[in-house]
């Protein structure tokens, strides 16, 4: 059963709106009460946050059509709250539902940067370059406090690993010292996910996430540090912020960015319903008219789980889409040279020997 929230007007400072039932419970809960971020509000959602104690940091990658080899999520879940990240889905894993829960009941790493050194150390472990934010956001709200990405980014560091990294936060340039010494040897790229410059749009579609303007802020902060630097307009939805794809990459180019990137949204398993709910509570003028056109992309489903189709999808509105995002990479000069990273001056370190420095 999915259960609605109890309210006519959209929940502020929240994307989901629904808490659908964990498809791997056996029993459930409902979430009577929403949340908001304003003091008139009776019983607020407050962000709860469990540690995970596992043996093992990095997923293995397997789908072609991915780049990395390797994942590192220190965190599962995420207070951003993007209403369409294909991420909810692995919540549901964790025990929690892919709605409400997925930003506001978020696990935590603390040993991610322990268990990556303990695996750069191991003689099975060949360099290769590790992606942060794969599944949920490395700098989500958090992170300004536990500090778990910084401290992976420092054992990337101290045994020279590259690594790529993905986030639509402004907490990145925190890092920026790391940044600058990992780009030095050609060990870092860094892309900035920027879905609109609408902030209208923004606040409704992830509502906890950087300005754009921010965004925009990382690009050219790290373009002048010398670090490699790309734009991520994803994803695309039709008849939202497809018409936006124009001005993310002229911006983002102008900002310092090399390089871009796009996918077209699927809405997996319990992201289907969390979606359309959202999208009839906040543009209610269009919102059959936007299912419509991202079913057009995926077969006449607004899922899709084909490796080769699912990022950039198929039929008329993703061949424009794609046609666009080949005419405006050309216009603005992105995705001129690709970046490659280096992986032969690996150090690999005695478990529990420091580097000297």
């Amino acid at each position: 059963m999915n259960t609605t929230l109890n309210t006519k007007e959209m929940v502020k400072g929240r994307g989901a709106q629904l808490n659908p039932t964990n498809k791997f419970s056996i029993s459930a809960y409902a979430i009577e009460h929403p949340e908001a971020i304003d003091d008139w509000e009776k019983e607020k959602i407050n962000t709860q946050y469990f540690q995970e104690d596992g043996k093992t940091i990095l997923n293995k990658v397997d789908s072609p059509d991915i780049p990395m080899s390797y994942s590192l999520n220190p965190y599962q879940g995420c207070e951003h709250g993007c209403v369409y990240c294909y991420a909810r889905n692995s919540h549901e894993y964790w025990g929690f539902s892919a709605g409400v829960d997925f930003e506001s009941k978020i696990v935590v790493k603390k040993r991610a940067p322990e268990l990556l050194r303990d695996l750069f150390s191991s003689k099975k472990w060949q360099p290769t370059p590790i992606s942060l934010s794969g599944n949920t956001d490395c700098y989500q709200p958090i992170e300004r406090k536990l500090e778990i990405t910084r401290k992976i980014l420092e054992v990337c560091l101290e045994y020279q690993n590259p690594v790529g990294i993905i986030t639509k936060n402004a907490l990145v340039l925190r890092d920026l010292d790391l940044l600058q010494e990992l780009a030095k040897n050609n060990l870092v790229s860094v892309y900035t996910s920027i879905t609109s410059v609408d902030e209208d749009l923004r606040r409704k579609l992830e509502p906890r996430t950087s300005k754009y303007a921010d965004r925009l802020k990382i690009i050219e902060t790290l373009s002048k540090a010398n670090i490699y630097t790309g734009v991520m307009n994803a994803p695309i939805i039709p008849g939202l912020n497809d018409s936006h794809m124009h001005e993310v990459l002229r911006r983002s180019a102008l900002a310092g960015a090399q390089a871009a990137g796009y996918t077209i949204i699927r809405l997996n398993g319990a992201i289907g319903p969390i979606f359309k709910d959202w999208l009839s509570m906040a543009f209610p003028d269009r919102a059959q008219k936007v299912w419509n056109m991202i079913s057009d992309c995926h077969g006449g489903a607004v899922n899709d789980s084909r490796i080769g189709t699912r990022m950039k999808g198929e039929g008329n509105i993703a061949d424009i889409i794609y046609q666009q995002f080949q005419l405006y990479c050309k216009q603005f000069h992105l995705n001129e040279t690709k970046y490659t990273y280096n992986t032969s001056d690996f150090i690999r370190h005695k478990p529990g020997q420091l580097r000297l420095f």
